[in-house]
């Protein structure tokens, strides 16, 4: 009462009871005490290996690796109260700032070589294919080599991509430059603008190409494998759960 410079309690008769701003001091201490108390029983079942895993990952692998293996770590874990919060990233640069900046516990996507602070554990890879619209002068063909593609506009990955040093590479090996007609960033948006006749495209290996109207021609050379990493942050707080869930996917899937 001598702190607050008001009366919390009164007498009424032989009793003791709260005055007006007791009682609005004693509604508010009891919210406090129940959030503490639903803080501490979180924080207790987080100690206990259990909560909630944010996980970051690239569009291309949510239609087949990332449901499985978390699909995989939720069976294996029945008894623990476990749940993923998803999130995609159009980019591994935008994945990494996100995990920089705390919003993802874990992450996949493509190694990004300037990144000291992150470590990076090859876990899934990809095949690179040439993807053609189904009436294309190539179309005929179930392999090429990369050298055949100049004469025809190309659509590539923009230079935020994790993917665009890698095919860069590809043409630097044959010694010349793709015609480049677009700079897209998301792999399935590629996939339909070949679909569409707006040019043709070097990208990864996705199911969903089997159910477009692209036709899809190996690679023979230069050939190349993209590899996925997990991307965690070195010396920082991983909850239990989450380095759980890590060493899951290194102990299930590390190439």
């Amino acid at each position: 009462e001598k702190e607050l410079g008001v009366s919390l309690f009164e007498k009424e008769g032989r009793n003791v009871v709260l005055t007006k701003y007791g009682k609005m001091l004693l509604a508010d201490t009891e919210k406090s005490l129940e959030i503490l108390d639903s803080s501490t029983k979180t924080l207790k079942m987080i100690s206990a290996g259990e909560g909630r895993i944010d996980l970051a990952f690239l569009p291309t692998l949510g239609t087949d690796f990332v449901p499985e293996i978390t699909r995989n770590f939720l069976q294996a874990h029945q008894e623990k109260s476990i749940e993923f919060h998803f999130h995609t990233g159009a980019t591994s640069v935008d994945i990494i700032q996100g995990l920089k900046g705390r919003k993802y516990d874990i992450a996949f996507c493509s190694k990004l070589e300037k990144e000291q602070n992150i470590e990076f554990i090859p876990v899934a890879s990809q095949e690179l294919v040439l993807i053609v619209p189904n009436d294309h002068p190539l179309s005929n063909k179930d392999t090429i080599d990369l050298i055949e593609t100049i004469p025809y506009p190309q659509i590539i990955f923009t230079q935020k991509s994790g993917l665009r040093p890698i095919i860069d590479d590809l043409f630097r090996q044959i010694g010349k430059q793709p015609k480049v007609a677009y700079e897209i960033e998301e792999d399935q948006v590629i996939a339909g603008l070949v679909s569409k006749n707006f040019g043709i495209a070097v990208c990864p290996n996705m199911p969903i190409l089997n159910f477009m109207n692209v036709k899809i021609l190996q690679i023979t050379s230069p050939s190349f494998e993209r590899i996925f990493y997990l991307a965690v942050m070195k010396d920082r707080y991983l909850s239990p759960v989450a380095h759980k869930f890590k060493n899951f996917v290194i102990e299930h899937t590390q190439i």
